[in-house]
């Protein structure tokens, strides 16, 4: 264990999936009070069966040592492409503290009870919405979407509102996952952990 002179805080050669995630929900949590909107924010990459990539944002609601989960529909194309390779990359960028975190891993779907659990936690609102919206496919225009709200509004006017068939978790298990924090003259400070099978390899790497 070393003090990193610059800032102060403690540098560990980490070799532990435990430890990689201690860190990164540290930095977590200190994004979440110097981000001024969704420090939980990250940008998802996937590639569909031609290689093509894509890349959007979703919402981190669960971290832990077996993996980072997002909820999504299943049928969207960022869950037709998720469950054909069964990999994707994560990146969290928090600009008000000039840090990345960089994730690789292999997909899994999450358990019925963890999506259920999750899908009754959200505002009756955005049930409904799961509902409604057919997610990534066209549609004739924005009447279409609300007659579809006003749908599933009446027939889940009262109880319970299951959850779709088609909207779960997925949980991205990192194989590798770098850490990266600025530094002046853009000589940045990179650190990447690899999962191996004697453990999680660490490299430094160049800026």
């Amino acid at each position: 264990m070393t003090l990193n002179k610059d800032d102060g805080q403690v540098d560990m050669d980490v070799t532990e999936l435990p430890q990689l995630i201690a860190e990164f929900q540290s930095w977590l949590q200190e994004a979440e009070v110097a981000e001024p909107n969704d420090a939980t924010a990250m940008s998802l990459a996937t590639v569909d069966a031609e290689g093509h990539p894509s890349v959007r944002m979703v919402l981190l609601k669960q971290v832990d040592e077996q993996g980072f989960v997002f909820y999504t529909n299943t049928e969207s194309q960022k869950g037709v492409e998720l469950l054909h390779t069964l990999k994707a990359a994560l990146c969290f960028h928090w600009k008000s503290l000039r840090r990345v975190v960089r994730i690789r891993g292999d997909v899994e779907i999450v358990s019925d009870e963890e999506a259920d659990e999750y899908f009754n936690s959200r505002p009756r609102d955005s049930r409904i919405g799961a509902w409604a919206s057919q997610q990534s496919r066209p549609m004739d225009g924005r009447f279409t979407l609300e007659a579809a709200v006003a749908k599933y509004a009446a027939k889940y006017a009262v109880g319970s509102i299951p959850r779709p068939p088609y909207w779960t978790g997925v949980r991205i298990k990192p194989t590798q996952i770098e850490f990266w924090r600025d530094k002046p003259f853009r000589l940045h400070e990179r650190r990447q952990y690899s999962k191996t099978e004697n453990g999680w390899q660490k490299a430094v790497l160049f800026p």
